[in-house]
């Protein structure tokens, strides 16, 4: 009886410290299963593209797995796009959603840039914006350094910024009807966790976690990747990975408030609200923005605009529900632990009696 009470105990401690437990990879051959192409115009920020679906994504090379076993995702950088057209580009969504006590991990070899491209690897809630949105990697044109964001309802704000190691506060408000919904954005300081950089560099690691006590980021480049995440790594303990380059913790934005099940989300759009900003474009560009570079005469200009993904990794805790599927079927991190709680707590009713 000692022997059951004192694993009971063993068990909640651990649980207490509980690291994350893989629920999800999408990786190799396999990588596009569960995921949805948009297959429209993007209507969402009014870019100059048309998302392509899997049946065009696929026959035109713009969503493929490499001989490499890396998926490839990239703008059409082949055809001449007549004036007042757009040009074929990508955007998938995952079909699973993640709950709060989520961790995803995308390592990536090649990310898009140049002038006019838009690229994202970000999630969102399906209610938007309540529900929340967190942009993981995104950037515009020319710029050299990774943004980091979150988009809410009003309410939610960047309160505590020494939590994290970036100095480069853009704006702390994260409310998406605030400052053109720039939402609350902290700047990488790192020169390779975007563009000609990152690619030069031999890309990265962007880390993700989505918890109640707030949402960090960590990105790791190539040499600084650390050993508990090389391979395919079952656990991950977010303890080990050092200070986040940026946190959004929840004194200052209820997680469980502000945020939904959120969805995981790959895209480029070109020009649109962002990157086709008039002024935003000529920071780092010449020209206009549709007329010389989405119809213009040289479609190479769009060889870097892709990205090149090794894996997407998603991790819950122990005992948690993580995973809400497509089919509304719910799967937890470890549904063995849960079973172990239950042991536990009728081995402990028994005790009492």
């Amino acid at each position: 009886m000692f022997f059951s009470a004192g694993i009971c105990t063993l068990f909640l401690s651990a649980a207490a410290n509980a690291q994350y437990q893989m629920v999800k990879e999408y990786i190799g051959d396999n990588f596009f299963d569960n995921w949805n192409f948009y297959n429209n115009i993007d209507d969402l920020t009014h870019g100059d593209v048309f998302y392509a679906g899997f049946q065009l994504a696929s026959q035109a090379k713009l969503a493929f797995v490499n001989d490499a076993g890396n998926a490839i995702m990239k703008v059409d950088n082949s055809s001449t796009v007549t004036f007042g057209n757009k040009r074929n580009s990508i955007r998938i969504v995952s079909q699973d959603q993640y709950t709060v006590g989520s961790l995803w991990i995308v390592d990536m070899l090649h990310v898009p840039y140049g002038c006019s491209v838009w690229p994202a690897w970000w999630t969102s809630a399906t209610d938007w914006p309540s529900g929340g949105e967190i942009d993981i990697f995104e950037g515009v044109n020319q710029m050299t350094m990774n943004q980091m964001s979150l988009h809410t309802a009003p309410g939610c704000v960047h309160s505590n910024t020494s939590l994290q190691t970036s100095t480069l506060i853009n704006s702390t408000d994260c409310s998406a009807t605030a400052n053109d919904n720039s939402g609350c954005t902290t700047t990488d300081p790192s020169l390779a966790s975007y563009g000609a950089g990152f690619a030069a560099d031999g890309g990265g690691m962007f880390v993700t976690e989505f918890a109640t006590d707030g949402i960090s980021i960590w990105f790791f480049n190539r040499s600084s990747i650390p050993d508990s995440l090389q391979g395919n790594a079952s656990t991950v303990d977010t303890s080990k990975l050092g200070t986040p380059v940026a946190n959004w913790a929840s004194e200052g934005c209820d997680i469980t408030e502000f945020f939904d099940p959120q969805q995981l989300i790959f895209d480029i759009t070109l020009c649109g609200d962002y990157a086709g900003n008039t002024a935003v474009f000529q920071e780092t560009c010449t020209g206009v923005c549709y007329d010389d570079f989405v119809v213009g005469p040289d479609p190479s200009i769009y060889d870097n605009a892709y990205f090149e993904v090794k894996s997407v990794r998603a991790y819950g805790l122990p005992g948690e529900l993580t995973v809400i599927s497509s089919s509304g079927a719910h799967r937890s991190a470890e549904i063995g632990g849960m079973f172990t709680l239950l042991a536990c707590a009728i081995i402990g009713y028994v005790f009492a009696l």
